[in-house]
C-alpha cells in the first residue's frame, strides 16, 4: 500500500475514533433536568438515587429542581430551564391555554381526599354554602382550583359567589393563620400539616367531586427527542410508587428530614395519596377535557383547548 494511502487511511481511523470518543463524552455529559414539589413520588424518588442509577445506563445525569407548585413548574417546563416534572389536574390546563409547548406522559391514580377546602376550627363557617361573600385563599391555577369550582357547583354557589385569594402554599398559610383569609384550598402535604399545627378544619376533600389527578410532563421537545429516557423516568416512578404503597410508615419515617415535614404529618399525606404512574390513557384525556372546558366556562383561561393537543400522537389520534 503507497505511503499516501496508508497516511489517509490512519487518518480516517484516527478521525473516526475521535467521533467515537466525542460521542461518548457528550453522552457522558447528558443532563435531564427534573422538577418536583415538596411531596410526590419524584421528591421522595431523589432521595434514593435509583432514578441517577436507573439513567446512567443510558448516559445520562440528573439534576433536581424543586418548586412551590405546579404552576411556577410549568412556567420553568415551558421556557425550557427543566425538562420533566409533575403537577395536579388544573396547572397543565392553564399552561395549555398559555400557549405552553408540553406533553402529558404518564399518571397517578386518583388521589381525591389529598386536598380539601380548610376553614379555622372555630369558624362559623359550616358548609360550603357558607363560603358565600367569604375571602377564599387558593393558588391560582392549581389542582385545588377544579376542586374549589366543583365544591361551590355542588353547593348551589357559583364562582363569582366567593373572593378569591391567590396565594402560595406559604403566604396562604400565613393569611390563613393570621385571619385574612376565611377559608384556604389546598393539598397535602400542606394539608396535613394545617391540620395537625395550625388550627385547621376540613370543611370538604375531594370525594365525589374530583379525581385529583397527578401528572407526569414533558416538553414536547425532550419527550420526542428522548423517548427511552422519557420511559425509563416513568418506570423509576413506578417502581418507588408502589414500593411508598406497600411501606407508607417506613417511608415516611425514612423521608421526614429529606422532605422537611415531621414523620407523623408525612404518613398522613401519604396515606391519602394514591401512588403508581402509568402511561397517559385516553379516560384521563376526557376527564382533563371536562376540567378545560370548565375553566373556559368560567373565563378562568382565555382560549378553548383541546387536551389530546398535548398527548403522545397515538392516543391524540385515537382520541379524536
Amino acid at each position: 500500500m503507497p505511503i499516501t494511502r496508508r497516511r489517509s487511511l490512519s487518518l480516517a481511523l484516527t478521525l473516526i475514533a475521535g467521533v467515537f470518543a466525542l460521542d461518548r463524552a457528550e453522552a457522558a455529559d447528558k443532563v435531564v433536568r427534573i422538577a418536583h414539589q415538596k411531596l410526590g413520588t419524584l421528591a421522595l424518588l431523589r432521595s434514593t438515587g435509583k432514578l441517577e442509577e436507573k439513567l446512567k445506563g443510558l448516559g445520562y445525569k440528573v439534576t433536581w429542581t424543586e418548586f412551590p407548585a405546579g404552576p411556577q413548574l410549568l412556567e420553568a417546563l415551558n421556557v425550557g430551564a427543566v425538562d420533566f416534572g409533575h403537577t395536579g389536574e388544573a396547572p397543565p390546563v392553564f399552561a395549555q391555554a398559555a400557549g405552553a409547548n408540553l406533553l402529558y406522559v404518564g399518571y397517578e391514580p386518583g388521589s381525591p381526599t389529598s386536598e380539601a377546602i380548610l376553614v379555622p376550627s372555630e369558624s362559623a363557617i359550616k358548609s360550603v354554602a357558607d363560603l358565600k361573600g367569604k375571602r377564599v385563599a387558593l393558588n391560582k391555577g392549581s389542582n385545588v382550583h377544579y376542586l374549589l369550582v366543583r365544591a361551590l357547583e355542588q353547593a348551589g354557589l357559583q364562582y363569582g359567589d366567593i373572593k378569591p385569594v391567590f396565594l402560595p402554599p406559604a403566604d396562604a398559610r400565613a393569611a390563613f393563620v393570621a385571619g385574612s383569609v376565611d377559608a384556604w384550598v389546598i393539598w397535602d402535604p400542606f394539608r396535613a400539616a394545617a391540620e395537625a399545627t395550625a388550627n385547621a378544619r376540613t370543611l370538604t376533600d375531594g370525594t365525589g367531586l374530583v379525581a385529583n389527578h397527578e401528572f407526569y410532563l414533558a416538553s414536547k421537545p425532550f419527550a420526542n427527542e428522548h423517548p427511552q429516557v422519557v420511559a425509563a423516568i416513568l418506570a423509576a416512578v413506578s417502581e418507588e410508587g408502589d414500593r411508598i404503597n406497600h411501606n407508607v410508615p417506613e417511608v415516611a419515617a425514612q423521608f421526614s428530614q429529606a422532605v422537611g415535614i415531621p414523620a407523623p404529618i408525612l404518613e398522613t399525606a401519604l396515606k391519602r395519596t394514591a401512588f403508581g404512574a402509568k402511561p397517559i390513557r385516553s379516560e384521563v384525556i376526557a376527564e382533563q377535557q371536562k376540567i378545560a372546558d370548565a375553566f373556559f366556562k368560567l373565563g378562568l383561561i382565555p382560549k378553548a383547548i383541546r387536551i389530546g393537543d398535548a398527548v403522545p400522537t397515538d392516543l391524540a389520534s385515537a382520541d379524536k
